[in-house]
């Protein structure tokens, strides 16, 4: 499989992260190859079920459960989804996007929608990140062609200035409180189609959710989580903080740079 695009730094436009500063997300088509994204869906879901250690029917479960199977950190297991993780293509357009010198990697997710899955309810997924600034950024990459009734990621434009609800984790509850203010400050709710290729990058404190997968097919997903490579620890705040110290900054004391050998700088 030729990988070498992977290598080949993506240019964003101007216009592009003027989008992202005011919106804190965009969509950019044509990211990928349809042939790179075929490679990592079978990549991926090799991996994805060799770890799955889910077998509580899908009824059964809460609704975080319900959301999707997440499996982490899949590149430090597997040296070819490492080629995709830690690829400057990704990583220079983070770090362009953002507005930063580089970037370096913070985890990356393995979210597989299974049929019948249910809503990723409303959230800011900084909640769970003990990081002193803005500057993190989530790059979501579907697997194949995604319609509304696979349940694409879904963005409150601008939202990202909002601070309530950023003390909820994803639950019941950030659901109907998160949707319920941004209908009484009508922010703009993008829900769109995500075609092969396609990705999307957002920050750490932009609200976004995915709907329910009623397709009879599992809506298979790869996301890569970046910060500037200069990004300080912070005190943690809640329970879901002081695990990811633990868990993806290992040996990093509060108010270090966040470099330990699970966050090399990928640009």
């Amino acid at each position: 499989m030729n990988l070498t695009l992977l290598d080949e730094p993506f240019q964003v436009t101007k216009e592009q992260v003027e989008f992202y500063q005011k919106n804190a997300f965009i969509k950019i088509k044509e990211f990928l190859s349809p042939e790179i994204v075929a490679h990592f869906n079978t990549v991926i879901s090799k991996k994805v079920a060799e770890l799955n250690k889910v077998d509580v029917p899908i009824n059964q479960r809460d609704t975080y459960g319900k959301a999707f199977l997440q499996l982490c950190n899949l590149w430090v297991q597997d040296e070819e989804i490492k080629k995709l993780i830690l690829s400057k293509r990704l990583a220079k357009a983070a770090s362009d996007l953002m507005q930063v010198d580089g970037v370096r990697i913070y985890h990356d997710q393995a979210l597989f929608k299974e049929a019948g899955g249910g809503i990723t309810p409303w959230h800011a997924d900084q909640y769970y990140w003990p990081l002193s600034s803005d500057k993190s950024i989530t790059i979501w990459i579907p697997l194949q062609e995604t319609p509304l009734e696979m349940g694409p990621l879904e963005f409150s434009a601008g939202s990202q200035e909002i601070l309530l609800g950023r003390e909820l984790s994803i639950s019941d509850e950030s659901e109907q409180v998160i949707q319920k203010n941004l209908k009484i400050n009508n922010f703009p709710h993008t829900i769109e189609a995500f075609d092969i290729g396609e990705v999307s990058f957002h920050s750490g404190w932009i609200f976004h959710r995915a709907g329910a997968n009623t397709s009879g097919k599992t809506r298979k997903v790869m996301t890569v989580i970046y910060m500037d490579k200069d990004m300080i620890l912070k005190k943690p705040e809640n329970d879901g903080q002081k695990n990811d110290w633990e868990t993806w900054c290992p040996g990093v004391a509060i108010g270090e740079t966040i470099d330990s050998h699970l966050n090399p700088v990928v640009f």
